[in-house]
């Protein structure tokens, strides 16, 4: 990568944009749809609290759901709150070219943070209401009726998605036009951060209370998952909701708002002002594409759920693709020169660079829907191989699964990583060109977010009417069989939905990478010319600074995801003895005459998963800050690079061998192979068990972690360059930076692992059957 290349495609920094009049309206429209959008939220809203809620047990456990995960969300906002405050502050500390757009920078930041909790609070909120709907309406209506809530309820989560997303990003290009990149770079990197904080946390609480429930409950006391004997279970059916509701809706709200934020950046430095509206364009025509997809598709007697959900996608998918496509030939112009002199030299069509760059996406994310689906699905071979391995032992059931993470994430990356080279290759010799046409396959992709939160917030919901169902024990057979078949929907949906959470991470981040090399390119010009050609900038691979970047941040991807899983570990501990307590010491719960201390669990699992989300969000801010600072900002990129890969392959190894596991359980259940009460029940039991903090706390989590370090990586590229060369340059404060963040990240490891000694008594014995 030369820095020939971008001097001479920025002219050595970056021009000033202003939007024209005929802009100005378009950016408004786009602030009216989504509008529009949040409009269309609240009317979804109001139809599912229109359904029957069912009988009164029902409704006695749906409270206490709502109560928990009400709890446990106002408890972590406090705590994250915290985090805000200080990253508000060091942003204000950051420097910019412009006082303003330092101070707005910040408060963006909030709105960004502000926005992700909105959508993760206000998901979940209605999420724990329409549980008990789907499981009344299973009951009373049968299986159309049910899955219609279930999708409503997810549509209300997309549209809240996409409209705070578009309403955001279009009102930071209204007021601050050609400033508005720097900007929204508080705005995403405020919606990442508290994402990742909201999946961790969710994701510890959900999955210590579900291997709880699991191992006490199913394998030593040999209950059914729900069984309202067992303590965990109202804890487990939280988790669901803060975990895989609040947690991925705000994830899946970051990722758009990142991919958009990287879109932006980059798209005016290579479109101008039209580089500026475009990509808020595209994903605006993803929203009200969206509402057709959910509208025009309708559950079909006797159609399995998950076709019905992958014709709603393909649907607005095609819709989108065409409106795109006639989009770009009817804004852009169709030369670059058009944009100004200094694009003269770019050769190509913008128009067919723009649409085919975003059709690059849209194709993509039905390729690893169709991926995912085929490795996690009940009706395909990979789930059935490791439902039958279950005849010889859990031993085989965790290696056959392995297997199936391993293969798959090969081929999702394959995906992944053609469809960003093919958006890539559209720019030709123009890097900043390249650069945007992988930002606009991300926005590409984006135009598939509604109906894709939609997907994933169904999940939950349906796992969550289940329980309901199961503990309330006042559905009929058929309804019970009915919710059983549209959880094992939701557990392939949820699957489909973080495979296609991290190819956003991943286009997103490769953009931002993008963004992060310009900004050092610039910030490098002004502060000493002379050193363009300097080792600083040499970001070849076999320079050692890129391979020991490169190791560092596939190393940063380990560590975290196993601190994830582990603190998953030692709060299910916690939870397992307190079960096994219960069950030991309350009499009657086994005959029913007893009622289980709910309560504890609930606590045990909200104090534990808000301790533990400590240590991967330190990592996550300031792995880079000590790379950057103390190697410089040629193994930061190294650093980003190797990030980017291992998180790739990570991500999706976790959340589709989870979900192997995880459906291979279902299939047992559903008869096959001994079913429920067998020793392969046992066995599948066991290895969706290992399986949990997989595909609901570690993988997912990559996701935002990748974006986060991409955009505190961007955030900090100018101090870097400016302590690095230049008339400011300070080795010492540098060097100092980067030692007391390795400080910190070594000390909350140190702090966490001293944790695992205090899960409960080592000795204690299993409370007999």
């Amino acid at each position: 990568m030369s820095g020939h290349i971008f001097a001479a495609e920025t002219g050595g920094g970056a021009a000033t944009v202003d939007l024209s009049g005929g802009n100005l309206i378009l950016v408004v429209i786009v602030g009216v749809i989504a509008l529009v959008a949040l409009v269309m939220a609240v009317v979804f809203r109001g139809q599912v609290l229109a359904a029957g809620e069912g009988t009164e047990n029902m409704k006695t456990i749906a409270r206490a759901v709502q109560e928990g995960a009400n709890a446990y969300l106002t408890r972590q906002f406090r705590t994250l709150a915290i985090f805000a405050a200080i990253a508000f502050f060091a942003l204000l500390a950051l420097p910019a070219d412009d006082l303003t757009v330092r101070i707005f920078r910040s408060v963006f930041f909030l709105v960004g943070a502000g926005f992700s909790a909105t959508v993760g609070y206000l998901g979940m909120n209605l999420a724990v209401r329409a549980n008990l709907r789907v499981a009344a309406a299973a009951n009373a209506e049968g299986r159309e009726p049910a899955m219609t809530i279930g999708l409503r309820t997810g549509a209300m989560v997309g549209m809240l998605t996409v409209g705070l997303g578009l309403l955001g990003a279009s009102l930071v290009v209204l007021f601050f036009q050609g400033e508005a990149p720097k900007v929204l770079e508080g705005f995403g990197f405020g919606a990442a951060l508290l994402a990742m904080f909201m999946r961790v946390g969710g994701g510890i609480f959900t999955k210590a209370a579900d291997v709880g429930a699991d191992l006490v409950g199913k394998v030593e006391q040999n209950i059914p998952e729900d069984d309202p004997r067992n303590a965990a279970t109202i804890a487990d059916n939280v988790g669901d909701n803060v975990g895989d509701c609040a947690g991925m809706a705000a994830d899946l709200f970051e990722s758009y708002a990142v991919t958009l934020v990287a879109a932006l950046i980059l798209g005016s430095q290579v479109f101008g002002d039209k580089g500026l509206v475009f990509p808020l364009l595209i994903p605006a025509i993803g929203a009200l594409t969206a509402v057709a997809g959910v509208y025009l598709t309708k559950p079909k007697a006797g159609e399995n759920g998950l076709k019905t959900i992958n014709r709603s996608f393909y649907l607005s998918s095609g819709i989108a693709a065409v409106a795109s496509i006639v989009l770009s030939f009817l804004y852009l112009p169709g030369s670059f020169a058009e944009f100004g002199p200094q694009f003269a030299s770019f050769d190509g069509d913008p128009r067919l660079i723009a649409s085919t760059a975003v059709v690059i996406g849209i194709v993509m994310s039905s390729g690893i829907l169709a991926l995912t689906g085929y490795y996690t699905g009940t009706e395909h071979r990979p789930v059935k191989d490791v439902g039958v391995t279950s005849l010889t032992g859990a031993a085989t059931v965790i290696l056959s699964g392995l297997s199936v993470g391993f293969e798959s994430a090969v081929y999702t990356t394959l995906v992944i990583g053609a469809a960003v080279f093919g958006a890539y290759l559209l720019g030709g010799a123009a890097l900043t060109v390249s650069l945007f046409a992988v930002a606009l396959a991300g926005t590409g992709l984006l135009t598939t977010v509604g109906v894709i939160v939609a997907m994933d917030t169904f999940g939950p919901v349906s796992d969550n009417a289940q329980g309901i169902a199961e503990m309330s024990g006042d559905v009929s057979e058929e309804g019970a069989q009915i919710l059983t078949e549209l959880d094992a929907v939701g557990n392939t949906t949820k699957a489909i939905t973080k495979g296609i959470a991290i190819a956003t991470a991943v286009l997103a981040a490769t953009a931002l990478f993008g963004s992060y090399a310009t900004s050092i390119y610039e910030e490098l010009a002004k502060a000493n010319p002379t050193a363009k050609e300097s080792n600083l900038l040499d970001f070849s691979v076999f320079n050692p600074a890129v391979l020991v970047g490169a190791l560092l941040g596939s190393a940063v991807v380990f560590l975290f995801s196993g601190l994830a899983i582990n603190a998953v570990a030692r709060a299910a501990g916690a939870v397992v003895y307190e079960v096994r307590r219960q069950f030991r010491e309350i009499p009657g719960i086994m005959e029913g005459t007893g009622r289980p201390e709910y309560g504890k669990v609930v606590d045990i699992v909200t104090k534990d998963s808000l301790r533990e989300l400590v240590t991967p969000g330190i990592l996550a801010v300031l792995a880079p800050i000590a790379v950057g600072f103390g190697l410089g900002a040629t193994s930061l990129a190294g650093f980003l690079a190797g990030a980017i890969a291992t998180g790739t392959l990570m991500a999706v190894f976790l959340a589709n061998s989870g979900g192997a596991w995880d459906n291979a359980k279902k299939l047992v259940e559903d008869g096959h192979h001994g079913g429920k009460g067998s020793p392969a029940h046992e066995a599948t039991i066991i290895g969706d068990t290992v399986g949990d903090p997989f595909k609901d706390t570690a993988g997912p989590a990559i996701n935002p972690l990748i974006k986060v370090m991409n955009l505190v990586s961007l955030l900090i590229a100018t101090a870097v360059v400016s302590l690095s060369v230049g008339d400011n340059q300070n080795d010492p404060v540098r060097i100092l930076i980067a030692v007391v963040a390795v400080a910190i990240i070594a000390a909350a490891i140190v702090v966490s692992k001293r944790r695992s000694v205090s899960i409960g008594d080592p000795v204690e014995a299993p409370a007999t059957r």
